[in-house]
């Protein structure tokens, strides 16, 4: 049995979401299904933002001094 659970949006992101409904009565869940599915091309977005962050993390003088001492 598949569950349901209720989620708090802005009211700036339902519109957008309203407009990219296919079909009126098209639910949410199958838009942002649809949206995750597309080429992958959130998590894609995510992964290269994190690689940025974790760059920056990893890459400085402290932690490379520290490792030399």
């Amino acid at each position: 049995m598949q569950g349901f659970t209720t989620i708090q949006i802005d009211r700036r992101l339902l519109v957008r979401l309203k407009r990219m409904k296919t079909h009126p009565r098209q639910s949410y869940n199958e838009v942002i299904s649809q949206m995750l599915s597309d080429d992958d091309s959130l998590g894609k977005f995510a992964q290269a933002a994190q690689m940025k962050k974790m760059q920056e993390l990893w890459d400085n003088k402290e932690d490379e001094a520290w490792e030399h001492a």
